[in-house]
């Protein structure tokens, strides 16, 4: 299999066009598939394609592949849409256990070794059942190596590579999603302790990352259609004028709309306190230990997260910056080129561009 962090070969200069690496990634939830491909040019990178493949309800479940034929399609059609046929995929968050640990040693296969003896105290499932991968994140206080991994079921990560396999898909590399978004939102290099919030369709994701690095991540089980659904019930309209309503309207206060804000914040609500509650408990007991600094902003990402007054709202409440992030951070300078997606709809590719990203030197 590819682990999350395999080792990449590097050169001093860049390889003829017909031995670089396709940039390119697709990210598998619950929604649908998005696969994008990336190309270089003289002023640097741009979203060559993209493509999306909505899902039918319940093909892809917390995380699980559970219509396997709908998956296989949708993975082929979406490659194809997006040109590409070699590419690194995503591994749900909802399904991964987030470690530290320390190590002695000055390399990595000493560091697997080391924490292969005790894999069991650091995640919960049977060794020979699980598989992980780390990277080094810093030192230990007794000069140990400190470690960063992640670890998923192995079922999980043979179900998937089953699914590209079988879409004729060459997967690279298979990665989880909060660290393919820390790498498309923040700038190659950033240090900074930051929370990401993803606000997809069913669930929203977040993550505190320290130097682009995933330290804590969770899922919560309330997404933007909740609010959708919301929308719907109040001003009795289908599913897609909810939408609209919801785009137009989003929770900034105005005259007359006390009721539809209640509704709307109903729900908000509900993801500003689990938000908070994880927030808190960083700043207030894992900084006291010394090894990481407090959160000092917030990048808000998904296909819900441009929601009017959404970022006001939670910058209110969380007591810190929050912006609405640019999955094109890390592109050529806008000057120079025009992406094919609009802002909002980008959002939803941040996983996918930053797989792609993963290759990029």
């Amino acid at each position: 299999m590819s682990y999350v962090f395999s080792g990449r070969l590097r050169a001093a200069f860049a390889p003829p066009r017909y031995l670089s690496l396709p940039l390119s990634g697709i990210d598998l939830s619950s929604s649908g598939v998005k696969a994008v491909r990336l190309a270089e040019g003289a002023h640097g990178l741009t979203l060559a394609k993209y493509s999306e493949i909505l899902l039918p309800a319940g093909a892809y479940a917390d995380g699980e592949i559970v219509d396997h034929e709908a998956i296989i399609k949708a993975v082929a059609t979406a490659a194809f849409g997006a040109g590409t046929s070699s590419v690194n995929a995503t591994l749900s968050e909802s399904k991964a256990y987030l470690f530290e640990t320390v190590a002695p040693g000055t390399k990595k296969s000493e560091w697997r070794t080391a924490v292969e003896q005790h894999l069991d105290e650091l995640i919960p499932l049977p060794p020979v059942e699980a598989a992980f991968d780390i990277v080094e994140v810093g030192k230990g206080v007794n000069g140990d190596t400190l470690l960063a991994g992640i670890g998923y079921a192995r079922r999980i990560v043979d179900d998937t590579l089953s699914v590209f396999d079988q879409a004729n898909i060459k997967v690279r590399a298979l990665e989880g999603e909060t660290f393919a978004m820390a790498r498309a939102l923040l700038p190659k290099g950033d240090t900074s302790t930051t929370l990401i919030i993803d606000v997809g369709k069913t669930t929203t994701k977040i993550a505190i990352v320290v130097g682009r690095i995933p330290r804590f991540a969770t899922t919560i089980n309330i997404g933007g259609h909740t609010l959708t659904l919301a929308v719907q019930k109040y001003f009795g309209v289908t599913e897609a004028e909810a939408r609209v309503v919801k785009a137009e309207r989003g929770i900034v206060p105005s005259a007359g709309n006390d009721e539809y804000l209640a509704a709307m914040l109903s729900t908000v609500s509900a993801i500003r306190d689990e938000i908070s509650r994880r927030l808190d408990y960083w700043q207030e007991k894992e900084t006291l230990k010394g090894v990481h600094e407090k959160v000092s902003h917030a990048i808000l990402a998904g296909g819900n997260a441009s929601i009017r007054g959404f970022s006001e709202y939670l910058e209110g409440a969380l007591r810190i910056p929050v912006t609405t992030g640019d999955v094109f951070t890390n592109f050529a300078s806008r000057d120079t080129w025009i992406p094919q997606l609009d802002y909002t709809e980008s959002l939803a590719y941040a996983t996918a561009i930053g797989l792609a990203l993963r290759d990029h030197r």
